[in-house]
């Protein structure tokens, strides 16, 4: 029978190994990391071209990015600014308009578009109120053509917002500029006597 000094002995060298083991085991890791793969922009010598990223295939379009509405994605017909929208205009796209307006223009337009928002209050450039003749008659698509692009110091919004949510923000602020400039004509005759009193 092992003495127990021999039995704490063998009980230590089984521990080491275990732990030899683990070590051993835990270096020998396969990974997706570990796979051959190019990063990208790298140059390969297994293509012609010695580029790594291969080009697009020519007429092939990203899913969800097929735009074939021009009115709808440019704000133009021909050449020319539109003067309509791409969409019937709905009390649907009015709240998504102005909610999107109070999360992306209204920092800088202020929430009745007077050109007075939070950043202007802090000493950013003042945006031209959208109460002013000019921008009044201007067409649909101009407005929406500067929400795409930007114009002066406007940034571009493309990336950030989609484009039925670009012409919904116009169609809101059609409506601003009708709700400073409405007559009682423009209100519905079921309506105007809540006016009149």
């Amino acid at each position: 029978m092992p003495s127990n000094r021999a039995r704490r002995l063998v009980a230590v060298f089984r521990l080491f190994g275990l732990f030899g083991l683990l070590v051993v085991n835990g270096a020998c890791r396969q990974d997706m990391h570990d796979q051959p793969k190019y990063v990208p922009l790298r140059q390969s010598s297994f293509f012609g071209d010695e580029r790594s990223a291969r080009p697009l295939i020519a007429g092939t379009v990203a899913r969800g990015h097929l735009n074939d509405d021009v009115l709808l994605h440019t704000g133009k017909v021909g050449n020319a600014d539109s003067t309509v929208f791409p969409f019937a205009v709905t009390a649907q796209t009015m709240a998504r308009g102005r909610e999107r307006f109070d999360i992306y223009c209204s920092p800088c337009h202020g929430r009745t578009g007077q050109g007075d928002g939070m950043v202007v209050r802090r000493g950013f450039r003042r945006p031209p109120t959208f109460h002013q003749d000019r921008l009044r008659n201007a067409p649909a698509g101009q407005l929406f053509d500067v929400i795409t692009n930007g114009f002066g110091a406007m940034p571009d919004y493309a990336t950030q917002i989609r484009a039925e949510d670009r012409w919904a923000i116009v169609a809101y602020v059609r409506a601003l500029q009708l709700s400073e400039h409405a007559t009682l004509a423009d209100v519905p005759a079921d309506k105007r006597s809540g006016l009149e009193r």
